[in-house]
């Protein structure tokens, strides 16, 4: 057990330490990725700016933890998080009411909601008002509301439109005021290296999902076929970052540092591995993402540099 799980605060009321633990930061890296790639894109470009990469930033992360308390409170008053193996749950634990982290959730949308107004100001792109309201519905409904589409087998359609195409489109359009092909294979690749997150936690949770009734897409095929799509998401992520490579310059190559990094998870992952056996391949899901979209940045710099 935790330190965050043995350091009570008031009933129903969770302490600063099961706060930040209820918010999941080793999922943070998924948030933080796509606006580096994204800016990367537009600085070689000729485009990039502090203030709304900052704030692209910050929204981003606010909607990463609206998304993971959203995902405690649905999950915890279905029962789904009853028996987890992985980061503590605010809900599913006992630790907070219900109403609290639902609370919690929607403060973080709001937040994200203001900073999105904040860039549509700043940059004039109208698209960012339909794109905002539907990534936050979209957040809301993966576990919340009557028919979830998390327990249907469609969260990784989520990830990777929400987490590849729009963030990281989305931070590039308020930079450069356009999306161009480098863009696009870039949101491509962080979008699959997000999905390969959720998988590889789906697989993880095979068990516990069954008997919650949680249909992922991994209960749906199986674990043999999830191991072999989470290798194949991390293959296509490479793809397309040689390809964007081959658009935006070779030093762009730097970003297949992260896949290097996701290699010996994915061979623990097609050996065969099970339950806790799996959380060191969850991180290194996450970090492979962040670490692939600093590469990209820094060989986007070096190419801009060397012309």
């Amino acid at each position: 057990m935790s330190e965050a799980q043995t350091m009570p605060g008031l009933p129903g009321m969770p302490n600063l330490s099961q706060w930040v633990a209820g918010a999941r930061p080793r999922t943070l890296p998924l948030s933080i990725a796509p606006v580096i790639a994204g800016s990367a894109t537009a600085y070689a470009g000729g485009s990039f700016k502090v203030v709304p990469a900052v704030l692209a930033l910050v929204l981003s992360v606010a909607l990463q933890i609206g998304v993971n308390f959203a995902n405690d409170y649905s999950d915890g008053i279905r029962g789904t998080d009853a028996d987890r193996v992985g980061p503590m749950r605010l809900v599913g634990s006992g630790v907070a009411r219900p109403g609290l982290v639902k609370r919690a959730a929607f403060g973080c949308f709001g937040l994200a909601g203001i900073l999105g107004l904040v860039l549509l100001v700043l940059s004039w792109q109208w698209w960012l008002i339909p794109a905002g309201i539907a990534s936050i519905l979209a957040a809301w409904f993966y576990t919340g509301g009557k028919h979830p589409y998390g327990y249907l087998g469609l969260g990784e359609v989520f990830v990777f439109v929400f987490f590849g195409l729009v963030a990281v489109c989305g931070t590039t359009v308020v930079q450069l005021g356009r999306i161009d092909l480098a863009t696009l294979l870039v949101a491509i690749a962080v979008g699959l290296l997000a999905v390969a997150v959720l998988v590889v936690n789906n697989l993880r949770d095979i068990p516990g999902d069954r008997v919650a009734g949680k249909r992922t897409l991994a209960t749906r095929i199986g674990a043999p076929a999830t191991r072999v799509l989470f290798t194949g998401l991390a293959v296509g992520a490479a793809v397309a970052y040689v390809i964007t490579a081959a658009v935006a310059g070779w030093w762009a190559l730097l970003a297949l540092v992260g896949i290097g990094y996701l290699v010996p998870q994915l061979v623990t992952v097609l050996r065969g591995a099970v339950g806790r056996d799996l959380i060191p391949a969850l991180k290194a899901a996450g970090l492979a993402c962040l670490i692939s979209s600093i590469g990209l940045a820094v060989g986007l710099i070096i190419g801009a540099a060397i012309g």
